[in-house]
């Protein structure tokens, strides 16, 4: 009886487990093997969770290697070569190495492959190239059905990558869950000020980073857009530990490649809504007027200036005293316009923006706005969902409460889930209190509520970056001469631009 290794390969654990019949069919073979060729299994390696591309990583692998060095080892017996391996670039072939230095023979159902022999290293690169190829066209294979689905607007994979608040049943298609609502909630602070991402993540209880992928995601207008796909190349597998199953890395897809496809209607938020809102993002990216509290804010337009000769972004800077300064200048030496004083700078916008901000002719397109957006609500629908979240979340602090008194859970552990379940009751209950309120506001009642803007030039800075941060407006200035005031238009659905040298309206 020859003495030989047996080697069991299943590429992902769900092929491991118990109910599934892949190892104990890999054993039935290689037990008929070894009574055809007359071999003896004195050591079974089993290795799980491992592409065949990935084999010299694993350390089952590499035993198997240090074992067949042993003289009384004549042989490995496996179901089939891919089990062995399927590479993906040549450095894989020093495998096939490994069984010529150590005279080792592979035994497969079909007979017996000595890579010592002439024959043998033909047919065992051969037998290799074959299975790495068979394992590239079984992946474009999944790649093309997977991507078909994907245009038809519906889920090929796991229910993981759906995003926050965005579920998929098969019959129904992609649907907004009850706490979606908080999305909404969220996109409404945002543009009424509050652009901190770690005070918005509370409200859906995500890190800083993922509340601002949330709101890059297309999926709340309604449509599905897929512009990345993992990289299919050798270069593009993430480094695994122990050979495992790993992710591959992103790239992005070629123009013709990307996916836009509406799965929702009607959608979370209006598109012109999200639109306004990623132009916030934007701006917010490029110029950084982000909160950092451990820094004096005593600059109260920063981030919202450019210079109006280069177009670069206005800087602070501090050379004596307060100063805003054009990057193109100040870095580059391209620009001719100078430091300006803050104290200067500021006191000239400051009346600006008080004449600007409490035009009669502005709060009345404001209204407009409002009352276009109000027409085209759906307060009935986000109030269902609000109060299904809420039923759902009370339900779910019941059986909390039950699994304590049955047992299941201790004293620590319940509080703890019931702080988080009372933490979304209360989130989703502020929500639909607002929407119960009546949202629509008269003219006389915006423009008392708009009113006390003339006195902008005695705000604070906090409450004048508050205002800021709301409207996003575009300040060309240079050498203090501010140029012009813009709005986006995507705001109160108006654009006005002021200019400074004589304080009037830009005529059409």
């Amino acid at each position: 009886m020859k003495k030989v290794l047996e080697l069991i390969r299943v590429s992902t654990e769900g092929q491991a487990a118990g109910d599934r019949a892949s190892i104990p069919a890999q054993r039935a073979v290689n037990r008929r093997t070894c009574a055809q060729y007359g071999l003896e299994i004195v050591h079974s390696i089993e290795i799980a969770d491992v592409s065949g591309a990935c084999v010299l990583l694993a350390p089952e692998m590499q035993q198997l290697i240090r074992r067949m060095q042993s003289p009384e080892i004549q042989g490995v017996v496996a179901r089939e070569f891919s089990r062995l391996m399927r590479p993906e670039n040549f450095e894989d072939f020093a495998l096939l190495q490994a069984f010529v230095e150590s005279k080792t023979v592979l035994y497969l159902p079909e007979g017996p492959l000595d890579l010592n022999s002439k024959t043998g290293r033909l047919m065992g690169t051969i037998r290799a190239a074959i299975a790495g190829m068979e394992r590239t066209e079984i992946l474009e294979r999944i790649w093309t059905a997977k991507e078909e689905k994907r245009r038809r607007g519906e889920l090929a994979q796991s229910k993981v990558v759906l995003p926050w608040g965005v579920g998929y049943e098969s019959e129904r298609g992609f649907y907004y869950k009850p706490e979606a609502e908080r999305v909404r909630e969220v996109f409404r602070q945002f543009r009424a000020g509050n652009q901190n991402y770690s005070q918005l993540a509370g409200l859906l209880g995500v890190t800083p980073r993922g509340m601002h992928l949330i709101m890059r995601n297309p999926i709340w207008t309604g449509w599905r857009v897929i512009d990345k796909k993992r990289d299919g190349s050798a270069s593009g597998r993430y480094a695994s530990v122990n050979g495992r199953q790993a992710d591959r890395r992103k790239v992005a897809r070629d123009a013709d490649e990307v996916i836009r496809v509406r799965v929702i209607d009607p959608p979370l938020i209006p598109e012109a809504e999200f639109l306004a809102v990623q132009q916030i993002m934007d701006l917010k990216q490029r110029k950084h007027w982000r909160c950092q509290p451990q820094i004096e804010h005593r600059f109260t337009y920063n981030g919202f200036l450019t210079c109006s000769i280069c177009g670069d972004v206005i800087h602070t800077a501090f050379a004596r005293a307060d100063y805003y300064a054009c990057k193109g200048r100040r870095t580059k030496h391209l620009c001719s316009t100078k430091y300006m004083a803050r104290v200067k700078l500021e006191a000239r916008l400051d009346a600006l923006f008080a004449s600007s901000l409490s035009s009669p002719m502005f709060l009345e397109q404001c209204v407009e706005g409002l009352r276009a957006r109000h027409e085209h609500s759906d307060a009935c629908l986000h109030s269902q969902r609000l109060t299904s979240e809420i039923s759902s979340l009370r339900e779910k602090r019941n059986r909390v409460v039950d699994g304590f008194v049955e047992g299941v859970i201790d004293r620590e552990e319940r509080n703890r889930r019931l702080a988080a379940i009372e933490h979304d009751i209360e989130a989703a209950s502020n929500i639909l209190m607002r929407e119960a309120l009546p949202p629509m506001m008269d003219i006389p009642a915006l423009v008392g509520a708009l009113a006390p803007l003339v006195e902008w030039e005695h705000w604070s800075r906090d409450q004048k970056r508050s205002v800021l941060t709301a409207f996003v407006p575009d300040i060309r200035v240079a050498d203090y001469q501010v140029e012009s005031i813009g709005l986006p238009a995507g705001i109160f659905s108006h654009e006005s631009t002021q200019t400074d040298r004589d304080s009037w309206l830009r005529r059409a």
